[in-house]
């Protein structure tokens, strides 16, 4: 059984919904300076505020301070109060360079000279 609200009622609790969203999300989004907050995420995309500008391009995802992704979206449509965009790339930020070889579990952690 399903309950129908009056279209004021529905759009009080479709509010509450994406204020709670708010709160309870720590992602964020930076676009050339600019913060949004990111309602939810999941593996190809993401949800925000259908008040947010439309966004392309290359974006950094960050989870308070940490700096997760960097990422090429696009917009691909709003539902239910919310605007959704996908991930044509998504490179997770790592805190070191890239290594094309293995690094040993023994291996020396710096090198100390014999200054004679």
């Amino acid at each position: 059984m399903e309950a129908i609200f009056s279209k004021e009622i529905q759009a009080g609790l479709d509010q509450a919904r994406l204020e709670s969203l708010k709160l309870a999300s720590r992602l964020r989004v930076d676009v050339g300076g600019q913060i949004h907050p990111i309602l939810r995420m999941w593996k190809t995309g993401f949800a925000m505020e259908p008040e947010t500008p439309a966004l392309r391009g290359f974006v950094d995802v960050y989870d308070g301070s940490l700096h997760l992704f960097q990422c090429l979206i696009v917009t691909s449509d709003e539902e239910d109060g919310e605007r959704c965009y996908e991930f044509k790339r998504a490179t997770a930020v790592s805190e070191g360079p890239a290594v094309d070889f293995e690094i040993a579990d023994d291996a020396p952690v710096g090198l100390i000279e014999d200054a004679r």
